[in-house]
Protein backbone atom coordinates (compact mmCIF):
# COMPACT_ATOMS: atom_id res chain seq x y z
CA UNK A 1 0.00 0.00 0.00
CA UNK A 2 1.00 3.35 -0.77
CA UNK A 3 2.27 5.88 2.25
CA UNK A 4 -0.83 8.12 2.95
CA UNK A 5 0.30 12.19 1.22
CA UNK A 6 -0.09 14.95 3.59
CA UNK A 7 -0.49 18.82 3.51
CA UNK A 8 3.33 19.02 4.11
CA UNK A 9 3.63 16.37 0.98
CA UNK A 10 1.69 18.81 -1.66
CA UNK A 11 3.71 22.06 -3.33
CA UNK A 12 2.58 23.86 -6.36
CA UNK A 13 3.25 22.06 -9.39
CA UNK A 14 3.15 18.46 -8.14
CA UNK A 15 1.93 16.56 -10.99
CA UNK A 16 0.06 13.49 -10.69
CA UNK A 17 -0.86 10.60 -13.69
CA UNK A 18 -3.35 7.81 -13.52
CA UNK A 19 -3.97 4.47 -14.64
CA UNK A 20 -6.41 4.29 -17.17
CA UNK A 21 -9.41 2.83 -17.68
CA UNK A 22 -11.29 1.87 -20.79
CA UNK A 23 -14.67 2.40 -21.35
CA UNK A 24 -17.47 0.18 -23.52
CA UNK A 25 -20.69 1.21 -24.84
CA UNK A 26 -22.28 -1.12 -21.76
CA UNK A 27 -20.75 0.56 -19.21
CA UNK A 28 -22.01 4.12 -20.81
CA UNK A 29 -25.61 3.06 -21.00
CA UNK A 30 -25.50 0.73 -17.62
CA UNK A 31 -24.33 3.84 -15.84
CA UNK A 32 -26.72 6.60 -17.76
CA UNK A 33 -29.90 4.09 -17.32
CA UNK A 34 -29.12 4.39 -13.93
CA UNK A 35 -28.04 8.14 -13.73
CA UNK A 36 -28.41 10.14 -16.57
CA UNK A 37 -31.41 8.14 -18.50
CA UNK A 38 -31.46 10.18 -21.80
CA UNK A 39 -31.03 8.85 -25.10
CA UNK A 40 -27.61 9.74 -26.07
CA UNK A 41 -26.08 7.85 -23.19
CA UNK A 42 -28.37 4.85 -23.58
CA UNK A 43 -29.69 3.92 -27.25
CA UNK A 44 -26.99 3.68 -30.05
CA UNK A 45 -29.26 4.01 -32.69
CA UNK A 46 -31.22 6.96 -31.46
CA UNK A 47 -27.88 8.71 -30.37
CA UNK A 48 -26.76 8.82 -34.11
CA UNK A 49 -29.88 11.82 -34.59
CA UNK A 50 -28.90 13.62 -31.80
CA UNK A 51 -26.46 16.52 -30.67
CA UNK A 52 -23.72 13.98 -30.07
CA UNK A 53 -24.02 12.43 -33.36
CA UNK A 54 -23.77 9.05 -31.71
CA UNK A 55 -23.41 7.22 -28.35
CA UNK A 56 -21.65 9.41 -25.36
CA UNK A 57 -20.99 8.97 -21.73
CA UNK A 58 -23.12 10.90 -19.29
CA UNK A 59 -20.33 13.53 -18.51
CA UNK A 60 -21.10 12.58 -14.41
CA UNK A 61 -20.19 9.38 -15.78
CA UNK A 62 -16.72 10.85 -16.74
CA UNK A 63 -16.70 12.57 -13.32
CA UNK A 64 -17.31 9.45 -11.54
CA UNK A 65 -14.47 7.74 -13.19
CA UNK A 66 -12.51 10.51 -12.59
CA UNK A 67 -12.80 10.34 -9.36
CA UNK A 68 -11.88 6.60 -9.12
CA UNK A 69 -8.61 7.15 -10.85
CA UNK A 70 -7.45 10.45 -8.65
CA UNK A 71 -8.73 8.62 -5.32
CA UNK A 72 -6.54 5.84 -6.87
CA UNK A 73 -3.35 8.03 -7.51
CA UNK A 74 -3.59 10.80 -4.50
CA UNK A 75 -3.66 8.54 -1.30
CA UNK A 76 -4.87 11.74 0.49
CA UNK A 77 -4.16 11.06 4.82
CA UNK A 78 -7.54 11.36 6.05
CA UNK A 79 -9.17 10.91 2.51
CA UNK A 80 -10.32 13.17 -0.39
CA UNK A 81 -13.03 15.54 0.70
CA UNK A 82 -13.72 18.21 -2.09
CA UNK A 83 -14.57 21.77 -0.88
CA UNK A 84 -15.35 22.99 -4.01
CA UNK A 85 -15.36 22.10 -8.18
CA UNK A 86 -15.69 23.58 -11.56
CA UNK A 87 -15.86 21.28 -14.33
CA UNK A 88 -16.47 20.92 -18.26
CA UNK A 89 -16.39 18.64 -20.85
CA UNK A 90 -15.02 20.09 -23.84
CA UNK A 91 -16.09 17.01 -26.03
CA UNK A 92 -17.95 13.54 -26.01
CA UNK A 93 -16.48 10.52 -24.12
CA UNK A 94 -16.99 7.36 -26.64
CA UNK A 95 -17.21 3.89 -26.47
CA UNK A 96 -13.33 2.34 -26.90
CA UNK A 97 -12.08 5.83 -24.91
CA UNK A 98 -9.37 4.94 -22.35
CA UNK A 99 -9.39 7.66 -19.93
CA UNK A 100 -6.57 8.96 -18.10
CA UNK A 101 -6.18 11.44 -15.29
CA UNK A 102 -3.12 14.37 -15.87
CA UNK A 103 -3.49 16.29 -12.50
CA UNK A 104 -1.11 19.61 -11.17
CA UNK A 105 -1.24 20.92 -8.27
CA UNK A 106 -1.68 25.01 -8.57
CA UNK A 107 -2.43 25.97 -5.07
CA UNK A 108 -1.60 25.15 -1.70
CA UNK A 109 -3.23 27.27 0.88
CA UNK A 110 -2.91 26.18 5.10
CA UNK A 111 -5.68 27.35 7.36
CA UNK A 112 -5.32 30.18 9.57
CA UNK A 113 -7.78 28.85 11.63
CA UNK A 114 -7.38 25.10 11.89
CA UNK A 115 -3.88 24.34 11.96
CA UNK A 116 -4.23 20.55 11.19
CA UNK A 117 -5.35 21.55 7.64
CA UNK A 118 -5.47 23.33 4.23
CA UNK A 119 -6.72 23.63 0.89
CA UNK A 120 -5.11 22.51 -1.90
CA UNK A 121 -6.48 22.93 -5.16
CA UNK A 122 -6.17 20.56 -7.86
CA UNK A 123 -6.59 20.75 -11.74
CA UNK A 124 -7.30 18.00 -13.50
CA UNK A 125 -7.87 17.12 -17.20
CA UNK A 126 -8.84 13.41 -18.37
CA UNK A 127 -7.62 12.35 -21.81
CA UNK A 128 -8.72 9.73 -24.31
CA UNK A 129 -6.09 7.49 -25.67
CA UNK A 130 -5.07 10.13 -28.58
CA UNK A 131 -4.33 12.36 -25.99
CA UNK A 132 -8.06 14.52 -25.81
CA UNK A 133 -9.17 16.20 -23.36
CA UNK A 134 -12.58 15.03 -22.75
CA UNK A 135 -12.91 16.55 -18.94
CA UNK A 136 -11.32 19.66 -17.38
CA UNK A 137 -11.66 19.40 -13.38
CA UNK A 138 -10.44 22.24 -10.64
CA UNK A 139 -11.45 20.89 -7.17
CA UNK A 140 -10.50 22.13 -3.74
CA UNK A 141 -9.67 19.60 -1.39
CA UNK A 142 -9.28 19.38 2.12
CA UNK A 143 -6.26 17.90 2.97
CA UNK A 144 -4.89 17.08 6.82
CA UNK A 145 -1.52 17.75 7.73
CA UNK A 146 0.70 14.69 8.84
CA UNK A 147 -0.78 13.42 12.40
CA UNK A 148 1.70 14.34 15.58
Amino acid sequence: MTEPLYLEDIQVGRTFVSAKHELDAEQIKRFASEFDPQFFHTDEEAAKDSFFKGLAASGWHVAAVTMRLVVDMIPAGGGMIGASVEITWPQPTRPGDVLQVFSEVTEVRPSRSKPDRGIVTLRSETRNQKGEVLQVLTTKQLMFRRPA
